[in-house]
């Protein structure tokens, strides 16, 4: 099944669980600059910028975005379609608190970004039972830095599952209502 990585202009095969090995290609040879990272996420620049700004993510470093950097970006980008900004903000900081430190995080953004990926791709059929065992399966192996950190770790990829599969919906129902002016 060949689709977009969520959040991002990228073609890949979701069943085949290959998000980090794509995430370590395209960083192969370091940090993208400003229009790679726009292009990547089917993003405009200043939209980029104004993020960092804003604090959502951490500034580059020598006009160079890191891959966790980027997944913060895409993350955003995927949720920006059926969550407001401050609720992104408000989920994102329930699982890494401060967006504009990656010290405090309880889990790096590409791994929390493979997770999402994993789980979207695992839920064949939409139910809540589906997404709860995809969410739970995807994040197998994760080691909680702290306790309930797993418990935290559930709840927002639980939730960014749904809002996924919300904008799915949302842009099938568009394309529904536009086929309605063709004969």
């Amino acid at each position: 099944m060949i689709t977009r990585l969520p959040g991002t202009t990228i073609e890949a095969d979701l069943s085949r669980d290959d998000t980090e090995y794509i995430l370590k290609s395209i960083f192969s040879m370091g940090g993208l600059v400003l229009s790679q990272v726009a292009q990547l996420a089917g993003l405009e620049p200043y939209d980029v910028q104004n993020w960092v700004k804003r604090g959502f993510c951490t500034p580059p470093v020598s006009k160079k975005y890191t891959k966790k950097q980027f997944c913060r970006i895409i993350l955003i980008n995927m949720l920006k379609e059926s969550l407001p900004l401050g609720e992104i903000v408000r989920l994102l900081s329930y699982i890494n608190g401060h967006l504009n430190d990656e010290r405090d995080d309880m889990i790096d953004d590409d791994r929390l970004y493979v997770y999402l990926v994993r789980a979207v791709a695992a839920v064949e059929v939409f139910s809540e039972e589906n997404v709860k065992a995809a969410v739970e399966n995807a994040i197998a192996d994760y080691k909680e830095p702290v306790p309930g950190g797993r418990r935290r770790l559930f709840k927002v990829l639980s939730i960014m599952v749904y809002a996924y599969f919300s904008t799915v919906l949302q842009r099938n129902v568009a394309q529904m209502m536009a086929s309605l002016d063709q004969i």
